[in-house]
């Protein structure tokens, strides 16, 4: 089978170009090669690839940035969603598209499911929503898959920024009121090939089981890298961001499960392996 991974050059879309490419022929592209909001260059380059199935990892991921350049964020996250949707649609090809934890703002103290409502704040947050539903419009035969504190090999994640900050300072301060379940990399382009081996299309959530608050993931970050950086707790009031972000956030992946039999393995799992392959660069 022929996938195209647009966005390939991101930390997840490698992770995904690395796991298809065990049982498929994968090809990549990114910036500078293809923009994905020009609709003309992005249908030319599906149609040159025929691919049996498109997954769009490209997105505009800098959640602050978003706030002060918003047609920037909606032009890759929506107009770039519809753009890829429709291309692949065009070619009989189903889409994969990611989308994000954010779009759940509201209060919540449950697990979330794949089929309640959005309520996204924040520009990256309503970009990342209006992206699923410019996807879902353009191509019948969409997956969109929302994860959430994503963190792989060569990214610019939370755990990375930890351990930065971690080598220059004698403490660091973490917020605590922010819940959600950190995710490797690994795993949720193995959830997303096992369940693109389904024709269940619709929406799901593909995180690692579990959940923890910012402030125990850091902790149990450090504990792993041997690093005795003193962590203190604090509230997102006391950390302002010019974007809001949800203060608990925790996807249900039972519609995952039910669709393809693929088990998330608990986040503090995924975290130990993920440090053990950074140190190999792999």
């Amino acid at each position: 089978m022929n996938v195209l991974v647009v966005g390939a050059n991101g930390q997840l879309g490698r992770e995904l170009c690395r796991v298809f490419s065990e049982n498929a022929n994968v090809a990549g592209i990114d910036l500078p090669e293809l923009d994905v909001a020009d609709a003309e260059s992005v249908d030319a380059l599906v149609a040159r690839h025929a691919p049996a199935l498109v997954i769009n990892a490209a997105g505009y991921t800098d959640v602050e940035g978003a706030e002060d350049d918003p047609g920037g964020a909606f032009a890759v996250n929506e107009t770039g969603a519809r753009n890829v949707a429709a291309a692949a649609a065009a070619v009989g090809a189903p889409v994969v598209y990611f989308s994000t934890d954010y779009v759940f703002f509201g209060a919540q103290d449950q697990l979330i499911e794949p089929d309640e409502s959005p309520m996204p704040r924040g520009v990256y947050a309503e970009s990342k929503a209006a992206g699923e539903a410019a996807t879902r419009t353009a191509n019948p035969k969409h997956f969109v898959v929302r994860t959430a504190w994503l963190y792989g090999p060569g990214g610019n994640n939370f755990v990375e920024k930890i351990l930065r900050a971690a080598e220059t300072r004698p403490e660091l301060k973490v917020v605590q009121d922010e819940v959600g379940s950190p995710t490797h990399t690994l795993d949720l382009a193995e959830a997303t090939r096992a369940l693109c081996q389904t024709g269940a299309y619709g929406v799901y959530h593909a995180v690692n089981r579990g959940q923890c608050s910012r402030y125990a993931f850091a902790l149990e970050i450090l504990r792993l890298a041997g690093v005795a950086t003193q962590v203190t707790p604090c509230t997102a009031a006391e950390y302002p961001m010019k974007a809001p972000r949800p203060h608990f956030s925790v996807l249900s992946t039972a519609k995952l499960e039910e669709a393809c039999g693929h088990i998330m393995r608990p986040w503090q799992e995924a975290l130990a392996h993920y440090m053990k392959r950074r140190t190999q660069h792999t």
